[in-house]
């Protein structure tokens, strides 16, 4: 998308540099980067920029609608109903392909959007250790808006912990060494101070929930919650807390957010940026099939995605109201490397403190790919694909 950086970064790449990066990052939390690192991040021009804030906005136009929570009740599943939700999410993350137009300039187009974190702290530190192996212009940075290294973390501090005692604040996930996100886990620990804690290691006494910190019962007062809440029952989980039983905890996000900012919500959203979708029990036309995805509303990472639509596959569908159609969107190839041009995919970091009126973007994660869709399972054997970060343009 920068020609000169990126002839000049491919000209100037070596794989004992990539190495010493890659080493750099592993050092972080040895044993737990679980998940592959591209060679490459992405330079992203200023008027590409301002394209993906303003698909922002149009999102976040949807999300602040006053009849969005009205909307998206259908969204929250039966066995969830945990007490204390909150007006709005304290974080969220859109995805946009990065596409080209009619004019063939470069555009982003929406692929999802979710109320649920990311990986917000090892992004941090990918960005600092990427500049201490690489060379970034000065009028590029990851961040949007104003912020910077510091600024982010001061913000993440405020939505996170809301100046309460740290050993009060946990980081809840289910079998968290399990997780391929699981570095994220411990490059939080090391900047908030707050502990990882399983579910299945929560302890209920009345309406208050405690964890072991190092051996010694703690009371906690606030979950930042990075539990996919779709996956409980498919765990059989045995001698669990209720968490529908209401307790003096707040949630960050709450879970009833991973549901209602999801692709059920993408139907609402108005932008060119965003491609048509609709909800598959609803459609009443005729549409090409050949132009859509079949997406169930309820699933994580890509997971029951059908590229490749029939009327035999829609009519074979038990539940239509739990997927959408969403117009295909067509990867441009964009990022030249060593042999066959990447895909790629930026997902911006929305937060929102309490007396913000709308959600800023503050920061980013990329992802490269040179298969079908972005994902591990359309990428294996393949280099220069996997996650990065992108810089923006200053100005313009």
């Amino acid at each position: 998308m920068q020609p000169e950086l990126r002839q000049s970064f491919n000209a100037q790449f070596s794989q004992e540099s990539y190495q010493e990066y890659l080493d750099a990052i592993k050092k972080l939390a040895p044993g737990q980067l679980d998940f592959r690192v591209a060679e490459t991040p992405v330079f992203i021009p200023a008027d590409l920029k301002n394209k993906m804030l303003q698909a922002g906005e149009d999102i976040i136009d949807a999300l602040t609608n006053e009849h969005f929570k009205s909307i998206t009740e259908s969204s929250i599943p039966d066995f969830l109903s945990i007490p204390g939700e909150n007006e709005f999410p304290e974080m969220m993350v859109f995805d946009f392909g990065i596409c080209k137009n009619k004019n063939r300039d470069y555009e982003p187009q929406l692929i999802e959007i979710q109320g649920f974190p990311s990986l917000f702290y090892f992004q941090y530190f990918s960005d600092l250790i990427y500049k201490q192996h690489f060379h970034v212009p000065e009028n590029y940075s990851s961040y949007l808006n104003g912020y910077n290294s510091d600024s982010y973390l001061q913000l993440l501090k405020e939505i996170i912990l809301d100046k309460e005692n740290p050993e009060h604040v946990i980081l809840l996930e289910l079998f968290p060494e399990q997780q391929k996100t699981r570095i994220d886990f411990a490059c939080t620990e090391k900047l908030l101070g707050i502990k990882t804690v399983c579910l299945t290691k929560l302890i209920a006494e009345g309406n208050e929930l405690f964890y072991k910190n190092e051996g010694v019962k703690t009371k906690i007062k606030r979950i930042f919650n990075r539990i996919i809440f779709d996956d409980l029952p498919k765990q059989n989980l045995e001698n669990i807390i209720n968490l529908n039983q209401e307790f003096d905890v707040q949630w960050i996000p709450h879970p009833n957010w991973y549901y209602r900012i999801s692709k059920f919500a993408l139907p609402f959203i108005e932008s060119e940026y965003a491609p048509q979708s609709f909800f598959l029990n609803e459609i009443t036309t005729p549409l090409p099939l050949e132009e859509y995805v079949l997406k169930p509303l309820f699933s994580y990472a890509g997971t029951g995605v059908v590229l490749d639509v029939s009327q035999e596959i829609i009519d074979k569908i038990p539940d239509p109201e739990n997927w959408i159609l969403q117009q295909k969107v067509n990867y441009a190839d964009v990022i030249e490397t060593s042999d066959e041009p990447a895909k790629l995919e930026v997902r911006l970091f929305y937060f929102k403190k309490k007396e913000w009126s709308r959600p800023k973007a503050v920061h980013n994660l990329a992802r490269l790919s040179k298969g079908k869709m972005i994902g591990t399972r359309y990428n294996e054997g393949k280099t220069w694909v996997g996650g990065t970060i992108a810089y923006f343009e200053f100005g313009n």
